[in-house]
């Protein structure tokens, strides 16, 4: 399987917002657009 720079990117944004989110975040504000932008890189990865 052969995955382009760009998805190659996407997935390791992916990986450190969820170790980020995972180490926890106390502003909600942040805490919810580290979350949102999950959902988008999932969705565009198609891993949703």
């Amino acid at each position: 399987m052969q995955i382009s720079c760009a998805e190659h990117s996407k997935s390791m944004e992916l990986l450190g917002l969820k170790v980020r989110l995972s180490q926890g975040i106390s502003d909600p504000q942040e805490r919810k657009s580290v979350e949102e932008r999950i959902r988008e890189l999932e969705k565009e990865l198609k891993m949703d």
